[in-house]
């Protein structure tokens, strides 16, 4: 098997473990389409340059995020009756027409990446900060954001997380209920005074609202919804995002004298960084944490993924020239499920 075709095999597979059987089949009718299709799409493709899975260039969730917006927009009524039903062998047909007849549009849609910019990963950022929280009651704290996307995720702390599952409502904001497996945190009101992230390729929450839609799974609606209720406070509260490397922000984030706490974060992101930029953020977290005290702690919050199965949730806290860690548990890549297991290492 071509290694375009496996990056498409393997898409789906995933598409499967994380319960959109559309977005699978979708991926399957692609690559049937591709193996023999002399469009411009097909072509495009198969004489990729780069790595076509989702450790690299993530084509098979490119061209899935450029029908979906076709579907958005009411630009191919045709494709979405399909996604509205069950998948359907009619699925092939409808894909095929699709790709001859709006070639211009999904070329000019899958030359950007994806980004999603997933709202749900908010709900393990928001108990690592009660953890954080409770190890240092008095402090408050700047959030720094890592692969940022369109920043949603720095709004995190104006959203509810609901651990325990106890029909609680949120109305007016983003209402997280993953399946929590694990022992339930105790709340803590989170004190962020400021929050800020970097991105190679920052998105506007308005101008790009359609495209981080458009990469959310079409037979998935919660996560749709969810998305919507993040862009609306995105209106209301803008996230600042900076365009540049993210090692190059962070260290002069870090550079910065600070009279609170910082908490650097990002979320399935570090593996699209270069080794070189891994290599400085460290570096730049390592140099910081030895002037950290305990009314200005630093802390590092990592939710990437696992050799195994899933993210790990991990937690560094440098305060007073000592570092302490937690492996806090894990939670599938899109948070629909956090297994919350703290444990300091």
């Amino acid at each position: 098997m071509s290694s375009w075709a496996l990056a498409f095999t393997t898409q789906a597979e995933a598409c499967r473990a994380l319960d959109s059987a559309l977005t699978a089949e979708i991926c399957e009718a692609l690559l049937a389409h591709i193996s023999v299709g002399e469009d411009s799409v097909s072509r495009r493709v198969r004489d990729w340059p780069g790595d076509l899975s989702y450790r690299g260039d993530s084509v098979p969730l490119r061209l899935c995020g450029a029908l979906h917006a076709l579907v958005l927009e009411g630009k191919d009524p045709a494709l979405a009756q399909a996604y509205a039903g069950p998948p359907t062998g009619d699925l092939q047909e409808v894909i095929n027409n699709t790709l001859q007849y709006h070639t211009d549009y999904i070329l000019d849609f899958i030359d950007l990446p994806p980004q999603t910019n997933e709202v749900g990963r908010s709900g393990a950022i928001i108990a690592a900060a009660w953890h954080l929280t409770a190890l240092f009651p008095a402090a408050s704290f700047k959030a720094l954001e890592l692969g940022a996307s369109a920043g949603l995720n720095l709004n995190f702390y104006r959203y509810h997380l609901v651990a325990n599952n106890n029909n609680e409502t949120a109305p007016d904001t983003v209402l997280l209920t993953p399946d929590w497996r694990g022992a339930v945190p105790a709340r803590h009101s989170l004190r962020i005074d400021e929050a800020a992230g970097v991105d190679i390729n920052p998105l506007d929450p308005l101008r790009d609202a359609l495209r981080m839609k458009a990469y959310i799974w079409p037979d998935q609606p919660q996560r749709l919804a969810r998305m919507d209720a993040a862009l609306s406070i995105a209106r209301a509260h803008p996230p600042k995002v900076d365009k540049a490397d993210a090692a190059e922000w962070l260290e002069a984030q870090l550079d910065q004298p600070s009279q609170t706490g910082r908490l650097v974060y990002h979320t399935i992101a570090a593996q699209y960084f270069p080794p070189r930029t891994r290599e400085r953020i460290e570096a730049a977290l390592q140099r910081a944490g030895e002037t950290a005290s305990d009314h200005a702690p630093l802390a590092h919050f990592s939710m990437e993924s696992s050799p195994t199965t899933g993210a790990d949730l991990l937690l560094r806290v440098w305060s007073k020239g000592r570092l302490r860690e937690w492996h806090l548990g894990q939670a599938d890549a899109h948070a629909r499920w956090i297994d919350w297991q703290p444990e300091e290492i």
